[in-house]
């Protein structure tokens, strides 16, 4: 597949179905025959990533063991971070142009591939290939989901079907460590990376027929074809390499990381202004604020959320699996937050609903180092983290309704990039701010003390990551005030 142009081997949906029609505005659900099989296609989906997320992130450290790449495994994840970023903004134009059908075939097609490169792989190198593949099948597939919702549901069903993708989260989270760690065990590594295509088969035959019936084509049929912006594949390569930069110097505290630094901040920060919409950094109202927000608030948790495990393990002794466990039933309250912003009496609340959960993820963040306090009970931190998950789940479901809410249908999939090129973008710079933080102030290397299984961390290093990360969340309280709820109209980016 090609990066730059759809592939030969997908044609576009509009030359072989017939163009969209605006969803509908009346009654129906989810779940009703008009949506049923696109629902649970779409949500299979879903299922499959995020199962793929939490199962193969339990097989890495096993497998960059033995592919004898530790050294190397931090590229691991940037790889398929930095991917992701330019196919996201690839997807978005891709959709716009000629619908979500195409990019979402050819999304499920390198995921599954980089799966099995990586799955396959004899040397820590080709490892990351597999990796990079997968981020770009990843990042084509987010953002044609989102053009499919914005396609194929009236606006009073999208907070339900965001509902559903959360939902979808819950069971991986609890059965994917535990079947990764069984099948890495008994089976072997690659099991696990080479298990996971055979899976997509099912989404895609769900999936596929129903997009191609209610989500094809261009949004106006009528208008002339687009071409590619290629000053947005520009600064969207321009951002996947400055952000997998600064990624890079944020690890290695040394004099030397300021040159790649440097250049990594003079290639995000034109980028970022490019991508996402104008007015985005000083939270201006309506579609910018909606874009900041989601960058702020999963930015803010999942960089402490990173933390938590290994503060536990290092400084109160408990073991990975518990430590672990300490966060699972974050699932459940994330799906119960995004569940609860979609029922239709939420409606006239929800800019109060969005103030509230960036405060209860702002607690959260606050309240999780205080079991460094020896008096102050583990379960603190898995009771802390229910609720901030709560907030998460009503934050993360709310900023992608109103998104499409506010996006013109032709631009549905530039916007959808936007919001994900935010979400993204945060996660590694600010995780890269606290790991530097940490690393600086006696925490040491991240990964070498997660693999320490104890001592070696300082506890101020612990509270230089969550109370700033705290700070950021409570400053997301302040932007959902500007996102423009009530009353909102079609916006342009």
């Amino acid at each position: 597949m090609s990066v730059l142009e759809p592939s030969d081997t997908v044609a576009p949906s509009d030359s072989v179905a017939p163009p969209a029609a605006a969803p509908p505005t009346g009654g129906g659900s989810v779940l009703d025959r008009e949506h049923r099989a696109l629902s649970v296609g779409i949500v299979s989906v879903v299922l499959l990533i995020a199962f793929e997320a939490t199962a193969v992130g339990t097989a890495m450290p096993v497998a960059a063991r033995e592919l004898g790449g530790v050294s190397l495994y931090a590229f691991a994840f940037s790889a398929y971070f930095t991917t992701s970023l330019f196919a996201m903004v690839l997807s978005g134009q891709w959709s716009d142009r000629s619908g979500p059908l195409a990019p979402l075939t050819a999304g499920m097609t390198a995921f599954a591939a980089g799966l099995l490169l990586s799955g396959t792989a004899g040397t820590m190198w080709l490892f990351i290939l597999g990796r990079a593949v997968q981020g770009l099948g990843g990042g084509l597939v987010i953002v044609a989901l989102y053009v499919v919702i914005s396609r194929a549901y009236a606006e009073h069903l999208r907070p339900a079907i965001m509902a559903a993708f959360a939902a979808g989260w819950v069971v991986p989270s609890v059965v994917g460590p535990l079947a990764s760690g069984t099948i890495t065990e008994h089976l072997g590594w690659r099991w696990v990376f080479v298990g996971i295509p055979a899976l997509v088969v099912f989404p895609l035959a769900l999936a596929l027929p129903a997009i191609r019936r209610t989500a094809s084509g261009p949004a106006d049929p009528q208008a002339p074809l687009p071409p590619y912006d290629r000053r947005r594949i520009r600064l969207a390569l321009g951002i996947s390499f400055g952000a997998a930069l600064l990624q890079y110097a944020g690890q290695e505290l040394r004099w030397l990381s300021l040159v790649p630094a440097v250049v990594g901040a003079a290639l995000l920060v034109p980028a970022v202004r490019g991508l996402l919409p104008p007015g985005t950094y000083r939270a201006a109202r309506g579609l910018p604020s909606v874009v900041l927000l989601r960058g702020i608030a999963a930015g803010a948790f999942i960089a402490a959320e990173s933390f938590v495990p290994l503060m536990l393990v290092t400084e109160r002794g408990l073991s990975p699996t518990l430590a672990g466990l300490s966060l699972a039933v974050g699932g459940l309250t994330w799906a119960l937050g995004s569940y609860v912003q979609s029922r239709p009496w939420t409606e006239p609340y929800r800019e109060r609903l969005m103030v509230g959960g960036m405060v209860l993820v702002a607690l959260a963040i606050a309240a999780a180092p205080s079991v460094l306090i020896e008096a102050v009970p583990a379960w603190v931190v898995a009771v802390a983290w229910a609720f901030g998950c709560f907030g998460m789940g009503i934050v993360i479901a709310l900023t992608s309704v109103l998104l499409l809410k506010l996006s013109a249908p032709e631009e549905a999939g530039a916007n959808s990039a936007a919001l994900q090129i935010s979400d993204g973008l945060s996660n590694v710079l600010l995780l890269a701010a606290g790991g530097a933080a940490f690393a600086a102030l006696g925490g040491g290397a991240v990964g070498h003390a997660a693999s320490g299984g104890g001592g070696g961390s300082h506890p101020v290093a612990f509270v230089v990551v969550f109370l700033p990360m705290a700070v950021v969340a409570a400053a997301g309280a302040w932007v959902a005030t500007r996102l423009g709820v009530r009353g909102a109209s079609v916006a342009r980016a």
